[in-house]
């Protein structure tokens, strides 16, 4: 792991090659966590169901992003939504298509890029992601101008990403992970390569007004910033997620924001 510059194509093509390779891998490993039918914000565990963010989403048009096995999709769908769920990769829709025809809940599933939304102006009314799409594109100012283009007036963006704090510390869930070690304002991104120097991931650094300049930039209107805490007697380990950081420090931010009605 090292933190360098990447190229747009670059980035496209590491981030689509690795969630297709590891579709399988992450399925076993957070696939229960998750669920089938089930919209987990975040690693802490925060469900939709209680945390009521999109609001009262029956009859609406709904874009799940970065949607990858679509569980979230599925459980939009449970609650009267009108739910298209879309990512990059055909390995994590592969699963996806799975889930569908174990819970009988199917909905249209649409392989495209966040940065070129294949739908027209104003196609939904609420557009979401858990962890998808905005951490692993170089230019996430230009996915929240294309979710404001799909999004009608008066609609709802809601998306959860690692918290930037995280970004100070190693990625250990352990105590190794509890000193600080690098910039919060380096925003270089998160690289994996191979031997030949080519980047096989990469997930991308902004900070918490980073993250509210691109929204403002794209016209939203920031209704709140959720950090979740971490809920006792929550054991897990989600990679660099844990007991121990979660009670010090957040790692998980939700952004909520509106379109505002003309």
């Amino acid at each position: 792991m090292i933190r360098r510059r990447a190229g747009a194509a670059e980035i496209r093509r590491a981030n689509r090659g690795w969630w297709d390779a590891d579709a399988d891998g992450y399925q076993a490993e957070h696939g229960a966590f998750l669920g089938d039918v089930d919209f987990v914000w975040c690693p802490e565990g925060l469900r939709e169901a209680d945390a009521r963010l999109l609001g009262d989403v029956a009859g609406r048009r709904t874009l799940e992003l970065g949607c990858g096995a679509a569980a979230a999709a599925r459980w939009l769908a449970a609650q009267g939504a009108r739910p298209v769920a879309l990512d990059l990769s055909a390995g994590m829709l592969r699963h996806a298509a799975q889930a569908a025809g174990r819970t009988g809940v199917r909905v249209p599933l649409v392989q495209a890029d966040a940065l070129a939304l294949p739908f027209a102006d104003a196609a939904f009314d609420t557009v979401c992601t858990a962890f998808g799409a905005i951490p692993f594109v170089d230019d996430s100012a230009a996915v929240m101008r294309e979710v404001a283009r799909v999004l009608r007036a008066g609609g709802r963006w809601v998306f959860s990403v690692t918290h930037p704090m995280r970004w100070i510390f190693l990625d250990d869930p352990g105590e190794g992970g509890l000193t600080a070690v690098h910039s919060y304002f380096d925003r270089s991104p998160y690289v994996e390569q191979d031997e030949h120097g080519t980047a096989t991931y990469v997930e991308q650094h902004r900070t918490l007004g980073d993250r509210v300049r691109e929204l403002v930039g794209a016209g939203f209107r920031l209704l709140d910033l959720v950090e979740p805490e971490w809920p006792a007697g929550h054991e897990g380990i989600w990679g660099q997620w844990s007991p121990l950081r979660g009670r010090l420090f957040p790692g998980t931010a939700i952004f909520l924001a509106e379109k505002p009605a003309r």
